[in-house]
């Protein structure tokens, strides 16, 4: 199945050659293009792109407000969110907002389609050492950290809450799967009830959730 692409930066050379190094890879469809984070909003609800590829810094809108309007349009577009600086204050904001991922702007075309894919598929955690090293440094650093309701953390049973800490360990279901010696569709089952129970709208948020109610401790 063919995963379709929206391009989000106000810089045409970006937009442009991030489309032709997608359009170039199998399985992927760049539909669309937006210059800031309003057209963005409007290009989701026109095209219902799979992955969004969002730039954080724009005119109008930021990739922030999009990306937090995006996730309460409950469609089915997962944000992976583009940063200059892998430990850019925003991309934590991001991923609290509702993104999947983060990609650096630098990313070679394999990692970049990778990332497309790994969004795509549900695997939010794109890079997890990168990405768990960000979430958890900026859990540590928060200034002001936003109030958490942890009242869910008491619903999970003892294998869920031990497949929430390994997801926000950044592991994938196949390595979670090997880890706790069961079957990778079974952490599938667990991975769908956490989310259900703590009302979490997918894994990206499952790992946040951790780190802020201190389930997880930075390294």
């Amino acid at each position: 199945m063919t995963i379709r692409v929206l391009i989000v930066d106000d810089q045409m050379m970006v937009r442009e050659g991030f489309s032709v190094l997608l359009n170039a890879m199998d399985g992927i469809e760049v539909v669309g293009e937006a210059v800031d984070g309003r057209e963005a909003v409007a290009q989701v609800a026109a095209l219902g792109p799979d992955v969004v590829l969002m730039d954080v810094r724009m005119p109008v809108m930021n990739g922030l407000e999009a990306t937090r309007e995006i996730a309460a349009m409950g469609t089915d577009a997962k944000v992976l969110v583009l940063t200059t600086f892998d430990l850019d204050e925003y991309v934590y904001q991001a991923l609290r907002a509702g993104a999947s991922g983060f990609l650096l702007k630098d990313a070679s075309a394999r990692q970049l389609a990778e990332g497309v894919r790994v969004v795509a598929s549900g695997e939010a955690l794109l890079a997890p050492t990168v990405t768990k090293r960000l979430i958890s440094e900026f859990s540590r650093l928060s200034a002001a950290p936003r109030p958490v309701d942890a009242s869910g953390v008491g619903e999970l049973t003892d294998r869920e809450t031990e497949v929430l800490v390994l997801i926000a360990q950044g592991l994938s279901n196949a390595e979670i799967a090997d880890r706790l010696v069961v079957a990778e569709s079974t952490i599938k089952t667990h991975v769908s009830r956490i989310l259900v129970k703590l009302g979490l709208r997918d894994r990206t948020q499952a790992a946040v959730f951790a780190y802020e109610t201190r389930l997880v401790t930075p390294a």
